[in-house]
């Protein structure tokens, strides 16, 4: 008997072991503000994108609780992403009361814009009641590099493996001109964007800095622009990055089951899906977020030496439309075993 107590004590241990793990595997943050203790962590502007609905549309202004408002709410209000920083191409949106054909006119929606089915929309509850309104947004991207680059097969991200794709000594120097160079000031600080064959532009930047995506966005341009070296990738350069590819969901809990001040409504629902592929032909995205409410009860130079453009370690993607001055994706990654 004691044998056993102390095996099922054990199995609970590992699994709770297991499901704090999954929890913490990759954070969806909500605003490029935000801040987390989690190391790979990922931001698009979907939810942001409800939430602005929520703002001009139920709350008529900033969104408060009767209770106090949570920072992540305080972020979200100050909008500093919105459908001006996006083609219209890439997103669709929808704001309607809940009723029994509410979920269908969305699918077909997406359907008809992406061709494209929900991750989400299973997961919300679709029972009709008064100020029951569901605010959902889908963005979604794909696209090609310029031209697609070498693979490169397996080698270490620090003490793990990845799959590479880039520009080797073997690779056809034609490549390079599918690289620019934002800076290179040491082999772990240095950035480049790869141009594609669409309006976005991708970026990379070698940090190991944990502060939030607006700053890591902001120090990055202002390296590039003091940066003083060769902007072009030159004849004796490599480039390694890994292929990354992975699903995640959350919940912002903390957002929920409180009345909305100067309202009789509560968000009985917040939640925000990224699913994210890049390797060497290009990039696909797809996130999407929804809001539910309800009513409260209230050739080399010798001398040269070739710079290594290696991501192979802790590393931003930034993803952001050519006209625009704001990214609309931002990726940290730390833990490549995570994005396999």
């Amino acid at each position: 008997m004691k044998r056993l107590i102390i095996f099922l004590f054990t199995v609970l241990l590992i699994f709770s072991q297991a499901k704090a793990s999954f929890a913490a595997n990759i954070d969806v943050l909500p605003t490029m503000q935000s801040k987390s203790n989690v190391q790979d962590r990922v931001w698009v502007g979907t939810f942001q994108l409800v939430w602005n609905e929520l703002m001009d549309k139920v709350a008529f202004g900033s969104v408060r609780f009767a209770d106090g408002s949570p920072d992540i709410a305080v972020e979200l209000n100050k909008k500093e992403f919105d459908i001006t920083d996006i083609s219209w191409k890439s997103y669709y949106k929808y704001l309607g009361k809940i009723s029994k054909n509410t979920k269908k006119t969305i699918e077909k929606g997406i359907l008809r814009k992406f061709n494209e089915k929900s991750d989400i929309l299973d997961s919300l509850d679709w029972t009709p009641a008064p100020k029951r309104y569901v605010l959902y947004a889908m963005l979604k991207k794909e696209f090609e590099f310029s031209q697609p680059f070498d693979k490169l097969g397996t080698a270490p991200f620090r003490d793990m493996t990845a799959e590479y794709f880039g520009i080797d000594k073997q690779s056809d120097k034609s490549l390079g001109q599918s690289v620019n160079v934002l800076f290179y000031n040491s082999p772990n600080d240095f950035a480049v964007s790869l141009p594609t064959m669409s309006n976005d532009e991708v970026f990379i930047y070698k940090t190991s800095t944990t502060k939030p995506f607006n700053y890591i966005y902001a120090d990055m341009l202002k390296k590039s622009e003091n940066y003083t070296g060769k902007k072009e990738f030159q004849y004796i350069d490599e480039l390694k990055v890994p292929n990354l590819k992975f699903f995640e969901e959350k919940e912002f809990n903390e957002l929920t089951f409180m009345r909305i001040k100067g309202t009789q409504v509560m968000i009985d629902k917040a939640i925000e899906s990224v699913k994210f592929e890049m390797n060497n032909k290009g990039v696909k995205l797809k996130s999407e977020a929804a809001i539910t409410t309800a009513l409260t009860s209230a050739e080399p130079n010798e001398t040269e030496t070739p710079r290594l453009f290696y991501f192979d370690d802790t590393f931003v993607v930034f993803l952001k439309e050519k006209e625009k001055s704001k990214p609309y994706f931002a990726l940290r990654v730390y833990d490549i075993s995570k994005f396999e």
